[in-house]
């Protein structure tokens, strides 16, 4: 292995997020055999909120969590913080999938992201949850009008944005890369994930919900209810959601829909006031920029700068095992983006590194469904901390076949298409992201297979 970057010498393989020493402690696993009234496979975002929404619609509802590992394990714990009020993963993207219902779409998205704030401050959640927007940034040339395009499609939907160009943005946050940008204050914000999913957690016991950690479910099986089995022993339910995400799903037809790609990100160390004023960035919101390859970034609570993405990484047969976190290629190409985005913070060090599974689809939104008592809601595309609630609160009206504006979404009935099975699944991905790259490198230009996903609504990517 070469030897890495003195910036990156000293940095950990751990998640900023959770190497934390008022981290809670470990919950118990499972005791043995058990049974509950609705079982939830999953203790990130969504396995949270479904056993959290279950037990407020049904307090009576006896909920029993089950995660494999620890709370958060998963995407919940390691992503950048960005919350989101899309659903449709954009609102370009809704607009193309589902232009009947794309302002339903977006109207939904606006009340899950209200909601998802109103119950942080009702359940006193420190979570640094700050609804500060975000901006977007053009580094290249043909970026400039794509973004002045989303400007105006945000302003058809009632949302403020402002395009600046390159001495504007720069003004905002201050690199030479930027060329021109879009400040979107109404556009989400940012959150601890970390915090926000033991607040979660917290709040789910609170209301009666039984959690145990350390307890994978190996198997279901339909037989006069659900048998979930696990190292453990075996737990029948009523019925079960499935909030496994990137991970592999107990149940073959859920799995087909996913593609887990890894995602690897770095923390920096604090920065001095005086490296803040090289910056400017005064509403220490998160920014993206608009290649295929982009990255995102935004300021940590502590005044670090946590900096993610550019390459998405699939493993042949989607493997997530945590071995996978420690990439050094691509951590070594995050850092020599980040210092020539931001030249004049050369020297500055990273403490922390590390990677993580995102749940992508073909159509780059979730796949919610039920079948015979089993729902599931996965494959968010890097979009899921606030879309998770969502997601959740859908996957329990169609548990129960309740007759909901969100039940009968074409998001939600039409299937998307599933990824194939290996050995064909890896060339596949692997041929797109060389074809994202090249369109990178080629000003936008798309190629013949990327023109051909885009006709038929497939995507491969992060």
């Amino acid at each position: 292995m070469d030897e890495l970057d003195p910036a990156l010498r000293d940095a950990e393989i751990a998640v900023y997020w959770m190497d934390r020493a008022d981290a809670p402690a470990p919950r118990d696993p499972l005791p043995g055999d058990d049974r509950a009234d609705l079982v939830v496979v999953g203790g990130g975002f969504t396995g949270l909120w479904a056993a959290i929404l279950a037990k407020r619609r049904r307090p009576d509802l006896d909920v029993l969590l089950l995660e494999a590992h620890r709370l958060g394990h998963g995407g919940s714990g390691r992503n950048g913080g960005f919350v989101s009020e899309s659903l449709t993963h954009g609102l370009a993207h809704g607009r193309f999938c589902w232009p009947a219902e794309n302002d339903r779409l977006v109207r939904l998205g606006r009340e899950n992201l209200q909601a998802i704030g109103e119950f942080v401050r009702d359940e006193a959640i420190d979570a640094d949850f700050r609804l500060c927007g975000k901006t977007s940034v053009a580094t290249e040339p043909h970026e400039v009008e794509e973004l002045s395009d989303e400007a105006e499609l945000y302003r058809e939907h009632g949302m403020a944005a402002r395009f600046l160009g390159a001495g504007g943005i720069r003004a905002d946050v201050n690199s030479p890369t930027y060329r021109a940008g879009v400040r979107l204050p109404d556009a989400g914000g940012l959150v601890d994930p970390a915090r926000l999913t033991w607040g979660l957690a917290a709040a789910a016991q609170r209301l009666g919900v039984r959690i145990h950690e350390g307890s994978p479910v190996r198997a279901l099986r339909r037989d006069a209810g659900v048998r979930l089995k696990t190292p453990q022993g075996t737990v029948r339910a009523g019925s079960v959601v499935l909030a496994t995400n990137a991970f592999p799903a107990p149940l073959r037809s859920v799995r087909r829909y996913v593609l887990p790609i890894w995602d690897y990100v770095l923390v920096t160390e604090p920065l001095s006031a005086p490296q803040w004023d090289s910056l400017g960035w005064r509403d220490r919101q998160g920014v993206t920029d608009s290649a295929n390859r982009f990255h995102y970034y935004r300021p940590t609570p502590d005044g670090r700068i946590l900096w993610g993405g550019y390459d998405a990484v699939y493993y042949y047969g989607g493997r997530t095992d945590p071995a996978l976190a420690r990439h050094d290629a691509a951590h070594r190409a995050l850092a020599r983006n980040f210092f020539r985005t931001f030249p004049q913070l050369e020297g500055l060090r990273f403490t922390h590194r590390w990677g993580g599974p995102i749940d992508s689809t073909v159509r780059f939104t979730p796949v919610i469904g039920c079948d015979r008592g089993v729902a599931h809601a996965v494959g968010y595309t890097g979009l899921g901390v606030a879309a998770s609630r969502f997601g959740a609160q859908t996957a329990l009206d169609l548990l129960w076949g309740e007759d909901t504006e969100r039940a009968r979404l074409r998001m939600v009935r039409d299937r998307p298409i599933p990824f194939p099975p290996e050995p064909l699944r890896w060339p596949l991905v692997q041929y797109t992201r060389r074809a994202l790259a090249r369109a990178d490198e080629n000003g936008g230009r798309r190629g013949r297979w990327l023109r051909f996903l885009d006709n038929r609504g497939i995507g491969l990517g992060s």
